[in-house]
């Protein structure tokens, strides 16, 4: 049985969108917001942003829904099973992929995204040509609570 962590993101970042639970990119990451939204201190954080909106479109999910689930106190493995048993069915090898390419996602190849994530990535010290979302959000993350 696990126990469920509400991360006070006012003072510390949400896990990793690389940190997996299930297979599933992004996952631990929504938790950790939608958690702390429920409890007041999502800080500058937002959940049903558009990265947990890939999750969710992915599963074919509403995000009510899964605030609603959140706010029941299910765990990080409640959550999983939740996904697993909603939405659109899903294999482990779609999961795996989907979760490879967020992981592997480049802003700045797309050319509707890439001056915005140039500019982000300059802020942070990161070369957009070569830096993945998940490089950035990290990065982000990470600049955010510096002590």
């Amino acid at each position: 049985m696990s126990t469920i962590t509400i991360k006070n993101l006012t003072n510390e970042a949400p896990r990793s969108p690389r940190e997996r639970i299930g297979d599933y990119a992004l996952m631990a990451r929504m938790i950790d917001k939608g958690r702390a939204t429920l409890e007041g201190v999502a800080g500058e954080y937002h959940f049903a942003c558009p990265l947990d909106q890939m999750l969710f479109g992915f599963k074919g999910v509403q995000a009510e829904q899964v605030k609603g689930l959140l706010g029941s106190g299910a765990t990080d493995e409640e959550v999983l099973g939740w996904f697993e048993s909603h939405g659109a069915p899903k294999s482990a090898a779609d999961v795996k992929g989907w979760s490879d390419g967020i992981e592997g996602y480049r802003p700045y190849d797309d050319p509707e995204k890439r001056e915005w994530f140039a500019g982000e990535c300059a802020k942070l010290g990161l070369k957009p040509e070569t830096s993945t979302l998940v490089d950035y959000l990290e990065a982000d993350d990470a600049e955010s609570f510096k002590g």
